[in-house]
C-alpha cells in the first residue's frame, strides 16, 4: 500500500470500508465524512467516490447526495445468479492451475477464517473470507472475470456484515474445507460445486434477513 499513490491508498480503504461492512446499507457517504475518518485530501476522497459510485458498491440519491445501496430480495436473486455463474467456473479454472503448496497457502487463510468464526470476530471472518475467494479465483489467470467478481462482492458486502452481526458467525456458511480437499483431489468439479454451495447458503441467509425486517445500518 505505501507504494501506491495517495488517491490509489484512499480508494482502497474506502472500497474495504464497504466490502467490510462499515459503512452500512442506506448509510449516507459524504466527501467532508470520509475525509475526516481517513485523514486524507478531499479530491483523492471525491475521485474514490466517483469510482465506487461507477461500481455499484456506491449510488447517487440525488441533490448530490451519495449512499451505500439497500439491497432487495430481487437484487440479491441477479447478484446470487451472477456469483453462481462466474465463481464456481473461476474455482474449476484454478484447480487445473493450482500446485500443492498454492493450496497450503490457502488451507492457512481456511484456517484464519475458522478462527474468526469461533472467536465471533465478524470483521475478521469477512476479511478472511474474502481473502480465501479471492486468493482462489486469482488462480484461474482469469483477470476480467476477477474484476467482474469484485464488483458483485462490493455490492454485497455491507449486506453480508449487517446479516453476521445479527445472527453472530456460528452459523455462517463455510465449504472451503470441502473445496480445499477437492483441490487436492484435483477434482475440479467438486470444487466448483462447493464454492456453488457456499454461494447460496450465503445467498439465502441474506434474503431470509431481508424477509424478517431488512439490512439497514445499525441492525450490527
Amino acid at each position: 500500500m505505501d507504494k501506491l499513490p495517495a488517491h490509489e491508498i484512499v480508494y482502497r480503504r474506502i472500497r474495504d470500508m464497504v466490502l467490510f461492512g462499515e459503512l452500512a446499507p442506506g448509510q449516507a457517504v459524504t466527501i467532508q465524512g470520509l475525509n475526516a475518518a481517513l485523514d486524507s485530501g478531499i479530491t483523492p476522497v471525491r475521485e474514490a467516490i466517483r469510482r465506487l459510485t461507477a461500481e455499484g458498491a456506491l449510488e447517487f440519491k440525488g441533490n448530490r447526495r451519495v449512499s451505500v445501496p439497500e439491497l432487495t430480495p430481487k437484487h440479491l436473486v441477479e447478484l446470487g445468479f451472477a456469483r453462481v455463474a462466474i465463481e464456481p467456473h473461476l474455482a474449476e479454472m484454478a484447480c487445473k492451475r493450482m500446485v500443492s503448496s498454492d493450496i497450503d497457502a490457502l488451507e492457512t487463510i481456511d484456517a484464519q477464517v475458522n478462527a474468526a468464526i469461533r472467536q465471533g470476530d465478524i470483521r475478521a471472518y469477512l476479511e478472511q473470507n474474502y481473502r480465501f475467494h479471492t486468493t482462489l479465483y486469482a488462480q484461474s489467470g482469469a483477470d476480467i472475470l476477477g474484476a467482474m467478481v469484485q464488483g458483485l462482492w462490493l455490492r454485497v458486502g455491507p449486506s453480508l456484515r449487517i446479516v453476521c452481526g445479527r445472527y453472530g458467525t456460528a452459523n455462517l456458511p463455510d465449504k472451503h474445507a470441502e473445496a480445499i480437499a477437492a483441490l487436492r483431489a484435483g477434482q475440479a468439479a467438486d470444487v466448483a460445486a462447493a464454492i456453488r454451495d457456499d454461494i447460496v447458503q450465503g445467498q439465502d441467509q441474506i434474503i431470509a434477513a431481508l424477509q424478517e425486517g431488512g439490512v439497514r445500518g445499525g441492525a450490527d
